[in-house]
């Protein structure tokens, strides 16, 4: 059987303390989503950054969906999914930088890196980025973690 190689949660309490935290923090979560700061198209491709490291393939799949509704052209949502910003649009290339940064550091940003995302977006809209970014983070992990059962009770078949 081969190893399963994507990002799954390390423990139970690391995926209850991620659970909880939406219900903890619906003011912030209310605040990303609803507010402005992110437009929906942002979002899309903040969370398919994210998704491209973490390599969820329910994530990737549902995302490309919204990604599409929303507007994004094909061609940007291959190209996000491979992990490629360069259709992107300049004003948002140093969040999806971070983006891949926060998702290959697990959730847990370099501090000089999160404050050049403050620095250049301020602390509103940089909270508002890291609030989508912990969002798709928990969803990728899920995704990742049901495959990773998946892939083990099945020896390997299913899962993959």
């Amino acid at each position: 059987m081969q190893a399963f190689k994507r990002r799954i949660y390390s423990s139970l309490k690391e995926m209850a303390t991620d659970l909880v935290w939406p219900l903890r923090h619906r003011g912030r979560l209310r605040q990303a989503m609803r507010s402005g700061l992110v437009s929906p198209q942002f979002r899309e491709r903040l969370m398919m950054a994210v998704t491209a490291v973490n390599q969820c393939r329910y994530c990737a799949s549902y995302h490309s969906h919204e990604s599409a509704r929303v507007g994004l052209p094909q061609n940007e949502i291959r190209a996000l999914l491979s992990g490629e910003l360069a259709l992107a649009p300049e004003e948002e290339l140093p969040a999806l930088l971070y983006a891949q940064h926060y998702a290959e550091q697990n959730g847990r940003p370099d501090p000089v890196t999160r404050q050049s995302l403050q620095s250049i977006y301020g602390a509103a809209r940089a909270e508002a980025i890291e609030t989508v970014l912990r969002l798709i983070r928990m969803g990728n992990l899920l995704g990742n973690s049901t495959d990773w059962l998946l892939h083990k009770i099945s020896y390997g078949r299913w899962g993959g």
